[in-house]
Formats: C-alpha cells, structure tokens, sequence
C-alpha cells in the first residue's frame, strides 16, 4: 500500500478491502476502529467558522519546549488544555467548559515512557481559543463520538504540538505504539515542513492488521477508537536546513469516565 494518499483515498482507507464511498465516518470507526476525515470534510464538520482554522496555524510556531522528555530530546513542544462537554441529548445545544488548568498525567500501562509522571504543560492561549473554529470543531467531535458511544459528558484534553529536526530527528511519538487509554483520540494534521518520515501507523490492538499512511494534507485528521487500535508516528529527518524543519499537529483524546489521574 502507498504511504501517501490523495485526500479522496483518505476518505477509504481501511484494514482489509478500501471501505465504499460515502460511507459515513461514524460507520467507518464502528467497522474498523478508525477512519480519515480530508480538510474539506473537517471543514464542513466545523461549519462556519472553518476559515479562522487558517488564523491557528501560525500559533503553532510559538509553543514552549516540552522539558519532560526521557530520551533527552529537545524536538518536541506542546500547550494542553482541559475541557469538559456536557452532550444534548438534541445535539444542538452542547456546552463546553474550559477546565481549571491541570497536568496531563498517563498510566505506565498505557505510556511506558512518559506515564506515572504529573506533567504539567503551558496552557493552550486564550487568542486560541477564542477562534470561531474551536468550540464547534471539538463539539461536533463528541457529538459524533456520542452517536457512537452515548454519553452524557466528554473529558476532553488537547495537546499542540510541533516536533522539530534541530537535533537532526524528532520523534512525534517517542513511546511507540501505544494507546492513549482513553475512548477516542483525533489527530490533525497542521503543516509539515522541509522534512520526511512522520508516517501514520494504525494496528488492531486484537488483532494482525494494520496500515500506514502520511497525514500531509493541513486540517486533515484521523479519528481513532482509542479501545481499539494503537498508533504510532515515525520519526522525522530534515530536507534541507535542519533548523527549518518540522510537523504540527492537534491531538484531542475523548474520555468518557473522567479524566486520566494518579
């Protein structure tokens, strides 16, 4: 299988024989656990807002250094924040809260690199935030994950990052595959930069099957179920300068029975 895909062969990717077209993302992550949304599908789940996606992208050059790295790298640099969304029974009328800022803490079960640490992280910025796209792109992630799975709320956490090649490689996902130990993880793609790797891996956690793929398409995203596969994202080399080299994304994790805590 090729490991770049057009944004039409996103929409189809699957495990075993490429799903139909048309078939709703929903039925995609019942099926498979998993399934790819192009830019313009995120766009049209957004709605109105989607034009300030553009305004984001260059906050990702401003986030501050992720100092908790246990290889001793310096490619990764993060903002986090928590939310919690209360899901209308409608539909219509989700409310998001921005939860007071917490670290971001992972069972070693599910991190054998980084879990058991309370890490804490800058918080996302309120000219983030505040863009029209943010609240309607993270409402109408847990509605559709509620369509799946019912709940009454999401814990949401959201991670910016951007992992650079100044040290010559920079690893997006230093403690392999793995799960997230939650119910649904969305990783969107923001921009790539003089560099190569950073290719998508995807695995049934019960099984033999997996794909691989490279997210290149910016808002591009994948949608995980997080009880399901694990994922993993291979490291980065620079094309050219290695000062201006790197891959930015938005990662948001879904979880149903509260947030992940010691």
């Amino acid at each position: 299988m090729p490991n770049t895909l057009s944004p039409q062969a996103l929409d189809t990717l699957s495990f075993g024989v490429p799903l139909a077209e048309g078939v709703s993302i929903q039925d995609r992550l019942r099926q498979q656990g998993f399934g790819l949304l192009s830019a313009e599908a995120v766009y049209a789940l957004i709605g109105p807002g989607a034009d300030s996606c553009a305004d984001a992208m260059p906050m990702w050059a401003d986030l501050p250094a992720d100092e908790y790295l246990k290889d001793g790298g310096h490619y990764r640099y993060r903002r986090h924040g928590s939310f919690i969304q209360h899901v209308s029974v409608g539909g219509s009328t989700d409310v998001l809260d921005l939860v007071p800022h917490r670290p971001h803490w992972q069972p070693t079960s599910y991190n054998a690199l980084h879990g058991g640490m309370l890490r804490r992280f800058e918080p996302l910025t309120p000219e983030f935030m505040a863009l029209p796209f943010w609240q309607p792109l993270v409402t109408h992630l847990g509605r559709l994950f509620a369509e799946i799975r019912p709940v009454a709320r999401w814990f949401i956490e959201t991670h910016q990052f951007r992992i650079d090649t100044r040290d010559g490689v920079g690893r997006p996902t230093p403690e392999g595959a793995h799960r997230d130990g939650v119910d649904f993880v969305v990783v969107i793609m923001i921009g790539r930069r003089n560099i190569r790797g950073g290719e998508t891996r995807v695995f049934e956690v019960d099984g033999a099957r997996g794909v691989r793929f490279t997210l290149s398409e910016p808002c591009s995203a994948l949608l995980m179920d997080d009880c399901r596969v694990i994922h993993e994202s291979t490291p980065i080399i620079p094309v050219g300068n290695p000062n201006d080299g790197w891959r930015d994304t938005l990662v948001l994790t879904f979880r149903s029975g509260g947030f992940l805590a010691p």
